[in-house]
């Protein structure tokens, strides 16, 4: 059974930073392209960083420069590092890992909420 718990969540202010942690089990982590999406209240999820088994990483562009997405498949474990925060990247952060059309592979964990005072 696959089980993913994020956790490092937090209320930070604009300009601070936070560092989310994802421990995955249940899966062979090596292998799939891990992401980190997000879903602020009445809006989508959306895919916000992506990062192959070979460590090659994507960004959604209102992210690019700010956060920084890394693995270490001995510890099945995704990080999701957040600079320069803004109010709104306000969210709850889920981990997954992605299937074919960029969408979340397995069952959603319970997230772990960030909040940008402004």
């Amino acid at each position: 059974q696959v089980q993913l718990l994020e956790s490092g969540g937090g209320l930070v202010q604009a300009g601070g930073s936070l560092r989310l942690s994802c421990a995955a089990s249940g899966i062979i982590f090596s292998i799939p392209t891990m992401g980190w999406y997000r879903q602020a209240p009445g809006k989508q999820r959306e895919l916000v960083a992506q990062i192959t088994s070979g460590g090659i990483t994507n960004y959604l562009d209102s992210v690019k420069g700010r956060f920084t997405i890394s693995r270490d498949n001995a510890k099945n474990t995704v990080y999701l590092q957040m600079n320069s925060l803004k109010p709104e990247d306000t969210a709850v952060y889920y981990c997954n890992a992605l299937n074919a059309y960029g969408n979340g592979r397995y069952p959603w964990g319970q997230g772990t909420q960030v909040t940008v005072s402004s």
